[in-house]
């Protein structure tokens, strides 16, 4: 994971790269270079009984985003599917997460997890409404000496592809409150981006799933962006 997640960072750093990513969204996708690795995601399926599935096409139309509007070479259309206990997980350097219910992480799960964040993996949890819980006290058991923490909006993650002076957007109303961000950073670098009470994941669906404005769906996208250049790049 480590040498793939360097050369695409390499990628990245290419004058042909920075041109892409300064274009407007409909820019088109730049060569990759020969011999550069493809860029792959994950969904993490936790243990607990929640819904770890939902957000069903949230991550296809995230790799169609990241395709379409970055230089960053895809190797495929569709998410994996990963366990935290499993050494699949070594294999991708950005995983996601979400769901309403339940996650629960074993005592194996939470120690090869954390293997995963110490050594260049990157998390994204995105609240459903529901998980909260759950998913703080499952991060205690993975960082058990880290605090989540609320990001400021001067984060380096709002800042990337494009610009959110104001933080998180706002996609779906749950209790009423802002949007929020909040992370883990370990020796100096962000490995948890846990998004609450926002619903980014919804806001990355299909139309038809939440019939949702198309600037909420491009506010969505564009800070999945975001996170995934981030992620790349830190």
């Amino acid at each position: 994971m480590s040498s793939a997640r360097l050369l695409l960072i390499a990628l990245l750093a290419t004058p042909a790269a920075h041109a892409t990513l300064a274009a407007a969204p409909a820019a088109a996708q730049t060569p990759a270079a020969p011999g550069a690795h493809q860029f792959s995601l994950a969904r993490l399926k936790y243990g607990g009984g929640g819904d770890w599935y939902e957000d069903r096409t949230s991550l296809v139309n995230l790799l169609r985003g990241l395709e379409e509007r970055t230089s960053v070479p895809i190797a495929a259309p569709q998410e994996a599917v990963v366990e935290p206990g499993s050494a699949a997980l070594f294999q991708y350097p950005f995983v996601f997460a979400s769901g309403h219910g339940n996650m629960k992480f074993t005592a194996t799960e939470a120690a090869n997890l954390r293997r995963y964040l110490t050594s260049g993996g990157f998390l994204w949890v995105d609240d459903d409404f529901g998980i909260d819980p759950s998913f703080r006290r499952e991060m205690a058991k993975v960082f058990p000496d880290e605090k989540l923490i609320e990001l400021p909006f001067s984060h380096p993650v709002f800042h990337q592809m494009y610009e959110f002076a104001g933080g998180l957007p706002k996609i779906h109303e749950h209790d009423g409150g802002p949007a929020r961000a909040f992370g883990i950073v370990h020796d100096g670098r962000l490995v948890v981006f846990y998004s609450y009470d926002c619903d980014l994941g919804d806001g990355l669906e299909d139309e038809e799933v939440h019939h949702d404005p198309p600037e909420k769906r491009e506010a969505a996208m564009r800070m999945g962006l975001n996170l995934v250049l981030y992620a790349l790049t830190h």
